[in-house]
């Protein structure tokens, strides 16, 4: 079995006492966020699934509907994918009439993503079903409450990405929503 060994493990070496006291809840932790996360994608699986879609195609979706002319080369960034791996995704979005690809004005060789009518909702209706589920989660939470939810899922997010996630959800410093 092959090592694996991640870019934060320097991090993680250096603050080993601090992880080492919070590692009777981590296991906790660790094991809600997975099931949290097994039922809050469990609504929008189905529903992609009526269209032959899965997970890579509802986040290629998500982050179109939300940016509007994102480029190809932002998209891969965000999700962090192979190329290959979004161009499957991707061609059968748009094969299927959810996404259109369109030059750059400035620079033809930009491809820039948007979805369709039929699309936007999808993306919706997935937007829905999981905030559905998230409002029940929060519907008791006080607004300090709220913010410790969302402090913490940003926490979890690498360091150095931490910035372009901001101005993408609008949470944190630069946040643009």
């Amino acid at each position: 079995m092959a090592d694996v060994i991640s870019a934060g493990d320097d991090v993680a070496a250096a603050s080993a006492p601090a992880l080492e006291a919070a590692s009777g809840a981590a296991y906790d932790i660790i094991e809600l966020l997975f099931f949290a996360y097994r039922d809050f994608v469990r609504d929008a699986d189905e529903a992609l699934a009526v269209y032959g879609f899965g997970r890579a195609h509802h986040r290629v979706l998500h982050f179109v509907d939300r940016n509007p002319g994102l480029r190809v080369t932002e998209l891969l960034d965000i999700l962090k994918i192979t190329k290959q791996s979004l161009g499957r995704v991707l061609r059968e979005l748009v094969d299927k009439g959810f996404i259109v690809q369109r030059e750059g004005e400035a620079d033809r060789r930009q491809r820039l993503l948007y979805v369709t009518e039929r699309g936007d909702r999808l993306a919706r209706e997935l937007a829905r079903l999981q905030g559905r589920r998230v409002a029940r989660a929060l519907v008791d939470a006080e607004p300090a409450e709220r913010d410790a939810v969302k402090r913490f899922l940003f926490e979890i997010i690498d360091p150095d990405e931490r910035g372009k996630v901001s101005r993408l959800s609008g949470f944190g410093p630069g946040g643009r929503r």
